[in-house]
């Protein structure tokens, strides 16, 4: 299967066109700040491969390292908190509740499962 540019750029609506009048997904997992600086050193290693490869592959092999080790620990912080919204409380918690929760959780898997 060839990959179609087109049909990428459009959005998950199926309709070409209305990219700017979709509502914002979910927040970036990663914060502007730390998404600049991981962008920023593979940018560096990238620019620096002809004159020095062995340390642009190191840096992007860093930076990379540096992405995973910020998502992980963004995703557990995720889970801690969905899973403090409805483990344990009193009373019980509700369906509307619990759904919201599962709700929560699919999206976040789903998430991950685009990655």
């Amino acid at each position: 299967m060839m990959y179609d540019q087109t049909r990428a750029q459009q959005p998950s609506d199926g309709r070409p066109g209305s990219a700017g009048r979709r509502t914002p997904g979910p927040e970036p997992l990663l914060g502007a700040a730390e998404r600049a600086d991981v962008t920023q050193r593979l940018r560096h290693a990238l620019n620096t491969f002809a004159t020095s490869p062995l340390e642009a592959l190191e840096e992007a092999e860093t930076a990379f390292d540096e992405a995973a080790a910020q998502l992980m620990s963004a995703l557990t912080e995720r889970r801690r908190t969905l899973h403090a919204g409805w483990h344990g409380k009193e009373p019980e918690p509700q369906g509307e509740e619990l759904r919201h929760a599962l709700r929560q959780y699919s999206e976040m898997t789903q998430r991950l499962l685009r990655m």
